[in-house]
């Protein structure tokens, strides 16, 4: 069971639920199933994620969801500002049906949504922002393979942000993420979640 969502084709009796949510001062409307994450709602470390990007300063740019779900960051984000294109992938094909359902749902245009096994079928090396809730139940190989490849997809002064909580690896993480890029801020801590960001200098 432990890495149930992270998988390919969950074997689950499928049960939609529709509901919103309010994301970045949009109200966005969800499709969700049994086999996803956070399948009621959107969950806490996706908000704190979320509250905490500064999104608004980013006027036009390219953004990588990584281990996207149905989709509450990348479609909220893609909501907020049509310049920016949001770059969706994830290993379960349920949840990005579902993404994709929900971006029609909304009317995103400038979103693109695939699978890839973390950065298998990322060819860009030019993202401006990575974002990741990364599968703490996939394990830390997985986990550390999010953190480390992230800097070879990024541009010059591109950020990765992830948010993790502390009880479950933030730390380790935080010393990861440092050896790889030279550098990691703890952004904000909130109720026990850590996002945590490094930048591409060179």
């Amino acid at each position: 069971m432990g890495n149930y969502y992270y998988s390919k084709n969950p074997e689950v009796v499928h049960e939609e639920k529709r509901w919103g949510f309010d994301i970045l001062g949009n109200k966005i409307s969800f499709v969700t199933d049994n086999g996803v994450f956070s399948k009621k709602t959107v969950d806490y470390g996706s908000r704190a994620l979320i509250n905490n990007l500064k999104i608004e300063t980013m006027q036009e740019g390219r953004i990588l969801d990584l281990g996207c779900g149905y989709g509450p960051i990348g479609l909220g984000i893609a909501k907020s500002n049509s310049k920016l294109i949001v770059d969706m992938v994830d290993v379960n094909e349920l949840a990005l049906s579902l993404a994709k359902k929900n971006a029609e749902l909304n009317g995103l245009k400038n979103v693109n949504i695939w699978e890839s096994n973390v950065y298998d079928k990322i060819e860009r090396t030019d993202y401006n922002l990575i974002l990741s809730n990364p599968p703490i139940r996939a394990g830390k190989k997985i986990v550390s393979q999010i953190l480390a490849e992230a800097i070879s997809h990024l541009s010059i002064g591109g950020r990765l942000v992830v948010v993790i909580q502390k009880k479950q690896g933030a730390p380790s993480a935080k010393k990861l993420m440092e050896t790889v890029f030279n550098n990691c801020e703890v952004v904000a801590r909130d109720k026990g979640y850590f996002i945590l960001e490094s930048i591409k200098l060179v």
